[in-house]
């Protein structure tokens, strides 16, 4: 197992250094690109230098990922909580779909002018534009592992005389759970690319709000390029971490009562 995860590593590393190495010698080595359409390596190495030793950039990290954090906490909540209860109850499912369907397709950037009349300028607006991002496929994959419980556990647990909140608990819950993670899994991606957009409009500090307010509008400059890099970085390691922390879901049995 360990070997195939280094395998599988490696390989995640190969296409990313490749371009690197690319990237270099068309912008440092033969000066193909000039320097204000795209920088090269060493300038944006440069500027990495700079921003680490500022303590600039990990104070933006740690922004971003506090909004991130933050705003998919209130989405799990709500999705899931409220995804159960859509799954199980039949009824509370119909009232509730024509609101869903017509939220649903908004993207989440299009809620920006409202978070910022709302919530102002700051951390708010970002968190708000992530809970509408993530919100509703932890939702919808809830719902979706609600109704795709065994009908047999249902019976058994009805014939052994199950409450309705022992049915959630002992049987919906359990067998709902990978649909859960896997709709954690997709609102992850979502939430980090909603941070930057959000922080590049309503917010006042994080990586996005640094790429907008970058001196030099008039050209693509090694920062932005340089923290462009550290929000893939950043996403894959969120990511990975994450896919770690929720990898049990391949292992999860349902608890039979």
């Amino acid at each position: 197992m360990n070997s195939l995860r280094e395998e599988y590593s490696r390989e995640m590393i190969i296409l990313p250094v490749i371009l690197i190495i690319i990237w270099y010698l068309i912008c440092d080595v033969f000066q193909l690109i000039p320097s204000y359409m795209f920088p090269g390596l060493t300038d944006v190495a440069n500027s990495f230098v700079k921003l680490v030793a500022s303590g600039q950039l990990f104070k933006d990290i740690l922004e971003t990922l506090y909004k991130v954090l933050f705003g998919m906490l209130l989405a799990s909540v709500v999705g899931i909580t409220l995804g159960i209860m859509l799954g199980w109850f039949k009824r509370l499912e119909r009232l509730c779909r024509l609101v869903i369907s017509i939220l649903r397709p908004i993207p989440p950037i299009a809620w920006i002018p409202f978070s910022i009349i709302w919530f102002g300028i700051g951390i708010g607006p970002a968190v708000f534009i992530i809970f509408m991002g993530c919100v509703f496929p932890i939702l919808i994959s809830t719902i979706d592992g609600v109704h795709r419980t065994d009908p047999v556990l249902i019976e058994a647990a009805e014939s052994f005389g199950a409450s309705n909140s022992q049915m959630l608990t002992e049987v919906i819950v359990p067998s709902s759970l990978p649909y859960i993670v896997s709709g954690l899994k997709v609102a992850i991606g979502i939430a980090l690319m909603c941070t930057i957009s959000g922080e590049m409009i309503g917010s006042s500090s994080g990586i996005g709000y640094m790429i907008q307010f970058t001196p030099g509008l008039n050209r693509l400059g090694d920062r932005r390029i340089c923290v462009l890099s550290q929000i893939y970085e950043l996403g894959t390691a969120v990511i990975q971490c994450f896919s770690q922390l929720l990898g049990a879901d391949n292992h999860l049995q349902i608890r039979h009562l």
